[in-house]
């Protein structure tokens, strides 16, 4: 799909140290592995390994954990060293992508559509998802959208627009969806330029 639509300079230079965007708590990782003896004990507590800032400083992202298997090889650690030394695709073909986007203030996305099934979780603040059908919902801390190739858009919404906000997106691969033999393609507008490899 061809888009000749405009940056949105809301929000602009807001994030300028990445990862927290200002006024939003810093997110701890904890990734669980095993002992020499079979128990589960804690390998490491961080941030994330990929962070991206995303418009003019308007966003950022944190990959909290990436997969690109089905069923996920955790033998020899083997997830946790393609997830730490590769920073994932809009989502890969039959893995995972969870990842954290912080919002500065009135920000609004692009419309946009990925080829996936998408879990959308409110953490802080209050969004506004619009469909390309123009249908719009408003999403507060806690509720959970379930986007199955849907085109939509975020706009940020947190206190009237001046607060940032931050949301948690789960993406999984799906099958290609067709509508009455039409199949549904994936763009992603502005948006592509912050995505490695495939934007199926």
């Amino acid at each position: 799909m061809e888009t000749t639509e405009k940056p949105d300079p809301t929000g602009s230079g807001y994030v300028t140290n990445g990862f927290p965007a200002p006024g939003l708590p810093r997110t701890m990782r904890h990734i669980t592995g095993f002992n020499s003896k079979g128990e589960s004990v804690f390998l490491s507590t961080d941030s994330g390994d990929h962070h991206r800032i995303m418009g003019d400083q308007q966003a950022v992202a944190n990959i909290i954990y990436s997969t690109n298997e089905t069923p996920v090889e955790c033998n020899g650690d083997a997830d946790i060293k393609h997830a730490k030394e590769n920073e994932p695709p809009l989502h890969y073909p039959n893995g995972t992508v969870a990842r954290m986007i912080d919002f500065a203030p009135g920000v609004k996305s692009p419309m946009h559509r990925a080829v996936s099934l998408d879990y959308g979780i409110v953490l802080e603040g209050v969004f506004e998802l619009t469909l390309d059908s123009g249908e719009t919902r408003i999403m507060r801390r806690g509720d959970v959208s379930v986007q199955r190739a849907a085109a939509h858009q975020w706009r940020n919404i947190t206190g009237n627009g001046t607060m940032p906000g931050r949301m948690l997106y789960i993406l999984l691969d799906c099958k290609d969806v067709y509508v009455e033999g039409t199949k549904m393609e994936g763009y992603l507008g502005l948006l592509g330029q912050y995505y490695q490899g495939n934007q199926h």
